[in-house]
């Protein structure tokens, strides 16, 4: 948050979704304020200010960050919600605590479970207690340990790399995990959730085989026997960009006249592409075994399919106005790594972008058992697209021809070596074939075996 950001917010009184806090405010106060937030529609707390919204300050500025933090974390159940941000605004320091909307869990306090009303945190009961339950009142599954997994399932460079884009160096990585929802203390020992495994895991199909995406590239506008196929698997940051990365090496460029200058650019808005396999990744029932995320790229269509129906009581008719996420972990940590922006707001960002380029507005679907988005291409894309020739999963990542050729090699034969390489291509150099090879070896394809004259490599 800005200073301006935070000025604009401060010139609003307390109400529904703002209460300002002194510094001096109980902590009772302060978890009263996240839980009721957190079962209502969100808000934002600003410790340091005064009632009138004159930025009052922090003496403690990073004690106070802690201690909003472990408030949050002993909510029943834990409430995940963006790191508190320490602001300074004309020399003061405030800090603005964010509670995002559409939480999955209904949240209490000592067996006490509140609600924003307005201004005040009040106690539900009664009928409005037992719609927030039947709401909300199942166990999330990404919450749950994954069975069998230990701390040492998780890669700890990935957790490293999350600790510094959170900017959190000075917080040890296993108190991060914890509060953020991706590992739990299980008979007094930390064990990563379904959430951490998907994230940080260092193969996380061993213990949920179907968290994939199945990627599939057809010639033409219906299904058939000739098509290019990946399962992409891993944890789900690294998912993503394979995924976009997939639906991009396969989607051709048109013509298009922006003023008078004739342009080229892709049949669709990559932007929206990848907000639809975001969205799939990050909300989809992880909890239904033998179903995967389906992306399959049509000659005038891209269908992306998730296991899962629609969450909580959010419709095919209100899900542009109504926020429910059934990931909140995955959906938080994938917002601190910039994979998204604000729950829910990927479906109005894919409206805006398919309008934008001229496109049919995207199809969103319920089925029986998941939820699928359609974008639709440009008329011109009806006709069936050649599929590369000799082309095999490879062809959407980005080799150049050299290294596509040392692939289907590789699967005609199971190993290549410097020489093999040479013998196809004999007018490259030497070097130019080595850094061939070494970076197919960097995009984790090939695993190399022995040294100098002894060097083969084999698929990974």
């Amino acid at each position: 948050m800005t200073a301006d950001e935070l000025r604009a917010l401060l010139a609003d009184a307390p109400g529904q979704h703002l209460e300002l806090l002194p510094e001096k405010a109980t902590p009772r106060r302060l978890q009263e304020t996240l839980a009721a937030f957190a079962n209502a529609d969100g808000g934002a707390v600003v410790v340091g200010a005064g009632s009138r919204g004159a930025p009052a300050g922090l003496s403690e500025a990073a004690a106070a960050r802690q201690r909003a933090i472990d408030l949050a974390l002993a909510v029943d159940p834990p409430l995940v919600m963006p790191l508190p941000a320490l602001v300074e605004l004309d020399g003061t320091a405030l800090l603005v605590v964010a509670v995002p909307a559409g939480l999955p869990h209904a949240y209490s306090l000592n067996g006490r479970f509140l609600q924003r009303v307005g201004a005040l945190n009040e106690p539900m009961a009664g009928a409005a207690l037992r719609e927030l339950l039947l709401s909300r009142g199942g166990g999330a599954f990404e919450a749950q340990p994954a069975e069998g997994a230990t701390l040492d399932d998780l890669d700890p460079a990935r957790v490293e790399r999350y600790v510094r884009a959170l900017g959190a160096g000075e917080t040890p990585p296993a108190d991060l995990l914890l509060s953020r929802g991706c590992a739990r203390l299980v008979e007094g020992r930390l064990a990563p959730t379904h959430a951490g495994i998907l994230l940080f895991g260092r193969d996380p199909q061993r213990f949920l085989p179907s968290a994939e995406i199945l990627a599939i590239r057809y010639p033409g506008a219906e299904m058939s026997d000739e098509f290019i196929k990946e399962q992409i698997r891993g944890p789900l940051p690294d998912q993503i960009p394979r995924a976009a990365g997939f639906v991009g090496g396969a989607m051709p460029r048109l013509a298009h006249l922006s003023g008078v200058q004739r342009e080229e650019r892709e049949a669709y808005p990559p932007a929206a592409v990848r907000e639809a396999i975001v969205n799939a990744v990050a909300h989809r029932d992880y909890a239904q075994r033998g179903d995967t995320i389906r992306l399959f790229v049509f000659s005038d269509r891209i269908e992306c399919y998730s296991p899962g129906r629609l969450p909580g009581h959010v419709t095919v008719e209100n899900m542009l106005r109504e926020r429910f996420s059934r990931n909140e972990v995955l959906v938080q940590v994938l917002s601190d790594l910039g994979f998204i922006e604000r729950l829910g707001y990927g479906i109005d960002r894919m409206l805006a972008l398919m309008g934008q380029w001229g496109l049919p507005a995207p199809v969103f679907e319920e089925t029986p058992a998941g939820f699928r988005v359609t974008l639709r291409g440009p008329a011109g894309l009806r006709a069936a697209v050649a599929l590369p020739h000799g082309a095999g999963r490879w062809v959407h990542l980005g080799l150049n021809p050299r290294q596509e050729r040392a692939m289907r090699f590789l699967e005609e034969t199971g190993d290549i070596t410097n020489r093999d390489l040479k013998a196809l291509f004999p007018d490259v150099s030497d070097e130019t074939i080595r850094r061939d090879l070494a970076e197919l070896v960097s995009k984790n394809l090939l695993l190399k075996i022995g040294d100098k004259r002894a060097t083969f490599y084999i698929l990974k």
